[in-house]
């Protein structure tokens, strides 16, 4: 509305307000935003708040505790009619770019099948793995898919191919895993969007306790004029890390974090 850019804009309403540093709280565009505005002579000091946990140079961001224990309860709720009713479900989650929320909820609520970005998924192992339960009898298989898995095939793709791709499907993933599984085992499917429901609510005692060890190392912190950092969690302590290291990137799961290994110990399939 005024013409300005966002910087710019963010810039003015600072001087007119008689700012005196600025708080920046929320993932990755939040941060790298803060990461401009400290490169524009701003005090400024970010905070991690994403259910993702995709931001760099922190163990953890507050807001994935309590998405996780959403999203645990839901698996644990679907596999009553998923037993029930002998089918597939296939439970999407939260996580476009990284798979930590899939991951830990799929670990922890018990899925048989967890499919993440960082592991391209070949659809023929996942139905291998439905039919080898099924062959075990076990009549049934929870999925949990990340918004953003992608089949072998699309990790292929430059990235304004695969944008493309994506943008025309008529639904999201986990729908396409449903009915390609459908296709392959001959076996009756079920989708659940977790959608929004992952974002809102009461926050868990983890989130709180972190958020509140984040707010008070942030106020410290800016009482020592440590401008242009991030506030993040490393080996257990709050420590302040500069805003350009975390502008611009996303932490993906390393192929040989232990929380793969633990997933594929237990016998879970990650779609490889």
């Amino acid at each position: 509305k005024t013409g300005l850019l966002p910087i710019q804009a963010i810039k003015k309403n600072i001087k007119e307000w008689n700012l005196d540093a600025v708080v920046c709280i929320g993932g990755n565009g939040t941060n790298t935003t803060a990461s401009r505005l400290a490169a524009e002579g701003i005090p400024v000091i970010g905070l991690p708040k994403t259910i993702d946990n995709d931001i760099e140079c922190t163990d953890m961001t507050f807001g994935f505790h309590t998405a996780l224990d959403v999203a645990t309860d839901a698996i644990d709720r679907l596999h009553t009619t998923a037993h029930s009713h002998s089918r597939i479900m296939v439970i999407e989650v939260m996580g476009h770019k990284a798979g930590w929320l899939g991951l830990y909820a799929g670990i922890a609520g018990g899925g048989d099948v967890i499919l993440i970005p960082e592991i391209p998924y070949n659809i023929q192992s996942v139905a291998k793995q439905v039919m080898a339960r099924r062959d075990a009898g076990k009549n049934f298989s929870i999925i949990v898919v990340a918004e953003g898995a992608m089949s072998r095939e699309e990790a292929l793709l430059d990235k304004k191919s695969f944008k493309k791709a994506r943008a025309a499907m008529p639904y999201s993933i986990a729908y396409r895993v449903a009915h390609e599984l459908e296709e392959a085992t001959g076996l009756e499917s079920r989708v659940t969007v977790l959608g929004y429901l992952q974002r809102g609510g009461t926050p868990s005692s983890y989130d709180r306790i972190l958020a509140t060890q984040f707010g008070t190392s942030a106020a410290h912190f800016l009482a020592e004029k440590k401008f242009g950092t991030l506030v993040a969690l490393q080996n257990s302590q709050i420590v302040a890390v500069p805003l350009e290291d975390v502008a611009g990137k996303v932490k993906h799961i390393p192929l040989d974090h232990p929380m793969i290994l633990a997933a594929r110990e237990v016998g879970t399939c990650l779609g490889d």
